[in-house]
């Protein structure tokens, strides 16, 4: 007869004297887990930590928290690495194709390992870009009790007495085409930008995501945005330790918090901040992994007619977004927009958004506004539609100055990738009033994304951002602004109208009558950065499996023919 005491309705207690039990036994007695501990919950703690990047450099010490959290919680704590895409260092690679590819091959990583060790509950570490919306996929996909630790900011630097970060860097790389910076200067830049781990410290797609992570209601409250390794952080981190086992023995999982009700309030709280345009793709997907009937370009735009911008952080304005941290977060913002919220979504502290709202702070009327005093009068992120995007394409208003037309025509300048367009701004080719097309180079067209960001960047920092037009089917960063139109949609490779655009072509962008047009328009032949029938190894799997953009570029099964 075995000694143990067996802990009921744990999926991972398997049968005593079976084989699974027994091999397990083995392998975690070796491992000097007791018998006691093994009958326990047990976490999965899922690490995106990476020496190569500073955006996960602390994660490491960050899970040894939740595990202890989770061992004095009663639970027993796995830790558990995947992938970790850094938008700044994993873009380097055969022009960023590889960097909305991880997002789905995190997802799938975690399936294999959680499942296949059929664990109890797991706690994601997520830090940049990709990690987050990874992380609420799979817990989506998985419905398993779930928490999100947010991994927070970094701290910026100061450079010939100014503050700068990464986005200052980011965008002197135009400075340095145009002339106006020398090489030494932006390496002498780039060497105070970043004074510590976490991610970039602006409402770029990390930020924006961190906060939806916790709108949608998937961390402790008070989770975003917060400073890398600060106590806040990591007492949000031992929380989450804490809660994770707390859930298990509830039964509470990812998918009674991750609802329609939900995602439509992370696109509230999107729409008043102005976030990064890559968070409707994400939101897409994560709709997607949780089986939700849902038209997410569509919620956007239906809410976006009433929405207003509560807050100006960058680079949408002056604040930062530790000025957001400093006035109460997500949780303000979530108090503030509680009027049109579904306040009775459930959240993971097992109460819903509008008894979490109750201990939240008010609007400081400074950098959040109250919704009868808005920002502006129409919401950061715009949906706009038209012949040359049918099915969708996005403008982060929140990023377009007062100065940028906000009906723009121009003639279009046709490239089939950044490096070009960087060229051609560099020989002073690109002229105010051009609207530049950057095609091809979506999820299929990539295949995996390909970077129109740095063009973009380097567009501000050439001094052109607000006299020129961007339009793309690329990969864009949540730090640019300007009147970039992102995601349109269906992509190029997809035969989309922006296919059929050639050089000189008449481009409207209308951004009160929310339309993005093409005179003429005509049906192109599929456009894609490159062969992808010739691509091997991860890229070439992917370009078999993506999706739509519109559905947010999640894996299919392949058809049967």
């Amino acid at each position: 007869m075995s000694n143990e005491t067996r802990v009921p309705n744990l999926r991972s207690n398997f049968d005593v004297g079976s084989t699974r039990w027994a091999v397990r036994r083995a392998q975690w007695t070796a491992m000097g887990i007791s018998l006691e501990d093994q009958q326990k919950p047990k976490i999965a703690i899922v690490n995106t930590s990476s020496r190569l990047s500073v955006c996960f450099a602390h994660l490491d010490d960050v899970a040894v928290r939740v595990a202890d959290a989770i061992r004095q919680a009663g639970g027993l704590p796995f830790e558990i690495r995947t992938t970790a895409p850094s938008d700044f260092v994993t873009s380097a690679g055969r022009k960023a194709r590889y960097l909305m590819p991880t997002r789905d091959l995190i997802v799938n990583d975690v399936e294999a390992a959680v499942e296949g060790a059929v664990l109890d509950g797991v706690v994601f570490l997520s830090s940049c870009d990709k990690t987050t919306p990874a992380h609420l996929m799979a817990a989506a996909r998985l419905d398993l009790p779930s928490v999100i630790v947010i991994g927070g900011y970094q701290r910026g630097g100061t450079y010939a007495g100014c503050s700068v970060d990464i986005d200052t860097v980011y965008e002197s790389v135009g400075a340095v085409a145009s002339g106006d910076m020398t090489q030494e200067s932006l390496g002498e830049l780039a060497d105070q930008a970043i004074q510590g781990p976490g991610v970039c410290a602006g409402l770029a797609t990390a930020n924006t995501m961190h906060c939806l992570a916790e709108a949608i209601g998937m961390t402790v409250p008070g989770s975003a945005p917060t400073r890398a390794n600060s106590e806040k952080m990591l007492a949000s981190a031992s929380k989450a330790g804490a809660r994770i086992v707390e859930m298990v023995l509830e039964g509470l999982t990812a998918r009674q918090v991750i609802t329609s009700q939900s995602i439509e309030n992370a696109i509230e709280v999107a729409l008043a901040l102005g976030g990064s345009v890559n968070c409707i793709r994400h939101l897409a997907a994560i709709a997607a992994e949780a089986d939700l009937d849902m038209d997410v370009v569509g919620t956007f735009e239906k809410k976006g007619g009433e929405a207003v911008q509560l807050a100006a952080i960058r680079p949408n304005g002056s604040h930062q977004v530790w000025d957001l941290d400093e006035i109460g977060g997500v949780q303000t913002v979530m108090r503030t927009l509680l009027p049109r919220l579904h306040g009775d979504a459930l959240t993971i502290s097992g109460i819903t958004v509008a008894q979490r709202a109750e201990s939240a702070l008010p609007a400081d009327g400074i950098v959040l506004h109250d919704l009868d005093n808005p920002v502006k009068p129409e919401p950061g992120l715009l949906i706009l539609r038209g012949s040359l995007a049918p099915d969708g394409s996005i403008v982060k208003v929140a990023g377009v100055g007062s100065a940028t037309r906000r009906q723009f025509s121009g003639p279009a300048c046709v490239f089939g990738g950044e490096d070009d367009a960087i060229d051609a701004l560099g020989r002073g080719e690109i002229k105010p009033g051009d609207v530049i097309i950057l095609r091809g180079m979506g999820p299929r067209g990539g295949p995996g994304t390909v970077f129109a960001a740095s063009f973009v960047a380097a567009l501000n920092g050439a001094g052109l951002g607000g006299q020129v037009a961007v339009v793309t089917d690329g990969e864009l960063s949540g730090l640019n602004h300007g009147l970039v139109v992102g995601q349109v949609m269906p992509e190029a490779a997809d035969g989309g109208p922006l296919a059929g655009v050639e050089q000189g072509d008449k481009i409207t962008i209308d951004l009160d009558r929310r339309l993005i047009d093409a005179e003429p328009t005509r049906n192109g032949e599929p456009v894609q950065a490159s062969d992808s029938k010739k691509e091997r190894g991860w890229l070439g799997q992917y370009a078999a499996l993506v999706g739509p953009m519109q559905g947010g570029a999640v894996l299919r099964r392949p058809a049967v023919s």
